[in-house]
């Protein structure tokens, strides 16, 4: 490969890099869950369309967070290698790149969806640029504001095929946004050294390693519950239920254990992991055993 090819190809990794894949990812993995889930009529054209202009609108965020971040990310060991904290690609680079994101999936949302879903996803597009990135560095309840974001993809997902937002959406939302809180918390508790020399703020450090580990439990009281109203609303069956309980009550113990037990960051790292089986197993569960179209 010549020097310049290989320069050419490094520069499209950066780019690539820039829309964070592995979280864009999981995101486009709930918005296709809220599609296959959703009552109604269900095309490859319209699937298509709208899981490439929602990984479109994720990617324009997540790049113009690394844009935001720039300076806050030399301080942390997993993002001081992204390009713009290495130097490796100049900041308008990286701010140009999310905005044509945006401009192009946007519109392509509309089309190929529904404008309730391209409103759905220009709110989460505004709300975690403009609202959760700068509020990371002033308050930990950041992390409320950001969960908005993250959890509106099943939602997407599901007015893609309704175009209407009903209790079904309402419930993969709140599924979503109640996960996210255990699973922030616990990153916050596993790499508190390098949130605090980057400047932001978590529960942890703002409220101490207890009331990080009371939280958690109590969030996973709230989402429990929460994920047995699929089977209630007859979108998924017994069999999701079944594991909807042995999930749940899994991921809850795994926090109680943490919390009376007072453990520390090794618990903090397993609660994390734990937290990606969790949800992909719940979705797994959910599709496979879907009153829609499986």
């Amino acid at each position: 490969m010549s020097a310049r090819a290989l320069s050419e190809s490094s520069f499209a990794s950066d780019l690539l890099s820039l829309t964070k894949p592995r979280l864009s990812g999981l995101v486009i993995a709930t918005a296709a869950g809220g599609m296959w889930l959703a009552p109604g009529e269900l095309t490859v054209p319209r699937i298509l369309v709208t899981l490439l202009a929602t990984a479109g609108t994720v990617g324009a965020a997540n790049a113009l967070n690394c844009y935001w971040e720039r300076e806050s990310d030399r301080f942390m060991a997993r993002t001081a290698n992204r390009p713009l904290p290495s130097g490796r690609m100049e900041p308008g680079v990286a701010l140009g790149f999310g905005l044509a994101l945006a401009a192009l999936s946007l519109p392509a949302l509309a089309l190929g969806a529904n404008l309730l879903t391209a409103g759905l996803g220009l709110v989460a597009l505004l709300s975690y640029v403009l609202a959760y990135t700068p509020l990371k560095a002033r308050t930990s309840a950041s992390m409320l504001v950001g969960a908005v974001p993250g959890a509106l993809p099943p939602l997407m997902g599901w007015t893609a095929v309704t175009g209407q937002i009903d209790a079904g959406g309402y419930v993969l939302f709140a599924i979503l946004f109640l996960w996210q809180i255990p699973h922030s918390i616990a990153i916050g508790l596993f790499r508190q050294d390098e949130y605090a020399a980057a400047g932001l703020k978590t529960v942890p450090l703002e409220r101490g390693e207890d009331s990080s580990r009371l939280q958690i439990v109590l969030y996973l009281v709230a989402l429990v519950p929460m994920t047995l109203l699929p089977f209630q609303l007859r979108i998924a069956g017994a069999w999701y239920l079944a594991a909807a309980v042995v999930l749940g009550l899994s991921f809850l113990g795994l926090g109680a254990t943490g919390l009376f037990r007072s453990l520390g960051r090794p618990w903090a790292r397993q609660t994390f992991l734990f937290s990606l089986l969790y949800l992909a197993g719940l979705f797994a569960a959910l599709m496979l055993d879907s009153g829609g179209h499986g």
